[in-house]
């Protein structure tokens, strides 16, 4: 159900029929030394059009929108390379554009999945929703990344970015791009994550916040199951509600 894959009349066919479009963001950003920048957009790509494929089996139309694959990054430039940070005006003046020609073509349900949870997309979707009332919804769910790890990872083990939880999808997922000899040891200081300027620099040399050393392929099995399981289930109650 990519987007992408279908000509112009054929998607004009699926806004006629009023089919959901699922918009998925990413960023690219250092991920530690073990893991390409590339991982949250193409983690956030990934999990859409395996939800899409399983909403697909239950009798859902779900069409996937080519990633984004650019936002915000600056607590990222510390480590001086594998950035592409956009401003944050920039990037939601971009996915405002992206919605108002969705609806230009007829699609009036919409769900971003953000790639990077530290993008706060809130005030957009509110304005969207407030001038289109009656006419079109966007859906932004809650990420249930940490949740899942409580629940089938362990709470015990400290994370926040480039940690168990992400090596663990990625050694399951795409273990041909995990760099396993380069994971390095915890560091666990504090992270002020309010901080509105914020940067990774000051709490980790190596990039990762919290551990990435119980990271395994075993385990990342069980999360990505759980990811799909969220997702589903979480595009399904935005429609509820839509």
């Amino acid at each position: 159900m990519r987007f992408g894959d279908l000509t112009y009349r054929e998607i004009a066919d699926y806004a006629a029929a009023d089919t959901l479009v699922l918009v998925p963001t990413g960023c690219t950003e250092q991920q530690g030394p073990h893991l390409p920048v590339d991982f949250d957009t193409w983690f956030a790509e990934t999990l859409m059009l395996a939800a899409s494929e399983r909403l697909q089996a239950q009798g859902v139309a779900a069409l996937v929108l080519p990633v984004l694959p650019f936002g915000p990054t600056p607590e990222h430039r510390g480590y001086g390379s594998g950035f592409i940070d956009i401003p944050v005006a920039l990037h939601t003046a971009l996915l405002r554009a992206v919605l108002e020609s969705l609806l230009a073509q007829g699609f009036r349900r919409t769900l971003i999945w953000r790639g990077c949870g530290g993008h706060d997309l809130t005030a957009l979707v509110a304005s969207f929703n407030q001038q289109h009332a009656g006419q079109a919804h966007v859906a932004l769910p809650p990420l249930p990344y940490h949740d899942l790890w409580c629940r089938l990872g362990d709470a015990h083990v400290a994370g926040g970015h480039a940690d168990s939880f992400t090596t663990s999808l990625a050694l399951y997922l795409r273990p041909a791009a995990v760099r396993a000899s380069a994971i390095p040891a915890p560091e666990l200081a504090p992270v002020d994550w309010d901080d509105p300027a914020l940067d990774f620099r000051r709490y980790s040399a190596s990039g990762v916040i919290g551990d990435a050393t119980k990271a395994s392929a075993a385990l990342g099995r069980q999360l990505w199951a759980g990811c799909v399981d969220a997702a589903v289930a979480a595009i399904l109650a935005s429609q509820a509600v839509a």
